[in-house]
């Protein structure tokens, strides 16, 4: 008599590589690892390390550069099998802290604010251990105020409500000293903190007197404010600007020119300029990591941010200042070995550093 037969799964009825069965776990344990591989899109064998760099609040540069690093370094991922993620962040010290925690594993920051983490001054609970992995674009900023407003000098700013910077992103610690060599104490003016766009408007409708402004030039700050209102540029004071080019590593002589070459035509830097103005670049823009980070990974980044920096200038001009002048330029923060090797073999290093 035919015999009706239960069609199970051979790992039902008896086989020994079913569920619950040490071949069967590894039989799920690889599916699971094909699919991990599957969605990390690297090949059976590669580790994928997880890089994360911390930027700053939307607004300013910090965040748009940490941006097209990220994606340029995730387009061209090395044998590391990396992938990087841009994390949006308070700025510069958040930035360091996050690196010390091993939360982030680069980071934006102005190279002042970076030199005092590394000696643990200027408000710093400690000194960290910050390294460079490559210096960028110059920060030339200078002071703002209303024509009207009778502010010529320095000293004229004495008893006035002065916009520095966001509050927490340690813009004191590059200000301060330019207001010290002025004869200035901090204590002399009202301190007011505020982002760049809300600064000029704070200008504008008389919340402040004076405004702290700057980036890569023409900033867009600098700008707007120029465009909306009658302004004086507040000129340093040639001793006190040459002394704290000689006292800082991260302070340098900067000119801002009259005109700007756009498109082919010379056009003004910002209305209302009738001369070059002989500023300060108060700290540029570098990426920063911790002196843990592994050696091989920061070469391999640092390799990759040199030559894909056409791709990040496409995504943000201030990856045109990533070159043989700017790339391994010290600001008083040593760099990190693996930067510093990378830079030795393609002879951009500087002997002096």
């Amino acid at each position: 008599m035919f015999q009706r037969r239960r069609l199970v799964p051979t790992w039902i009825d008896g086989d020994r590589s079913g569920p619950g069965s040490r071949s069967s776990s590894r039989w799920v344990i690889g599916l699971l690892s094909l699919a991990l591989i599957a969605a990390n899109g690297c090949q059976p064998g590669e580790r994928t390390q997880f890089v994360d760099i911390g930027t700053a609040p939307p607004g300013g540069a910090f965040f748009p550069v940490g941006t097209a690093i990220a994606d340029v370094l995730n387009e061209h991922k090395t044998e590391s099998g990396w992938r990087v993620q841009a994390k949006g962040s308070r700025g510069s010290m958040e930035n360091i802290r996050r690196l010390a925690s091993g939360e982030f594993q680069l980071g934006m920051s102005n190279a002042a604010i970076s030199y005092f983490a590394l000696k643990g001054e200027a408000g710093w609970d400690k000194a960290y251990e910050v390294r460079t992995v490559v210096t960028m674009a110059p920060n030339i900023a200078l002071f703002l105020a209303k024509s009207e407003s009778g502010i010529k000098q320095f000293a004229d700013l004495k008893g006035k409500r002065v916009v520095i910077g966001p509050e927490g992103a340690g813009f004191e610690m590059f200000v301060r000293p330019i207001m010290e060599e002025h004869g200035l104490a901090w204590n002399d003016v009202t301190v007011l903190n505020a982002e760049q766009s809300r600064a000029v408007d704070m200008l504008s409708d008389g919340a402040a007197d004076a405004v702290f402004l700057g980036g890569a030039v023409p900033t867009a700050s600098i700008q707007q404010a120029c465009n909306n209102m009658d302004v004086v540029f507040i000129p340093y004071d040639l001793g006190a600007r040459q002394r704290l080019a000689d006292k800082y590593p991260f302070f340098e002589l900067a000119t801002i020119p009259q005109f700007t070459d756009r498109n082919g035509q010379q056009e003004p830097t910002y209305r209302g300029m009738t001369g070059d103005f002989l500023g300060l670049d108060v700290g540029r823009m570098h990426v920063i990591t911790s002196a843990k980070v592994n050696s091989d990974l920061i070469y391999e980044i640092t390799k990759t941010i040199w030559e894909q920096r056409e791709k990040i200038a496409e995504r943000h001009p201030a990856g045109r200042a990533i070159n043989d002048r700017n790339a391994a330029r010290m600001t008083g923060v040593p760099f990190h070995p693996g930067a510093q090797r990378f830079y030795e073999e393609i002879g951009i290093w500087p002997t002096g550093n």
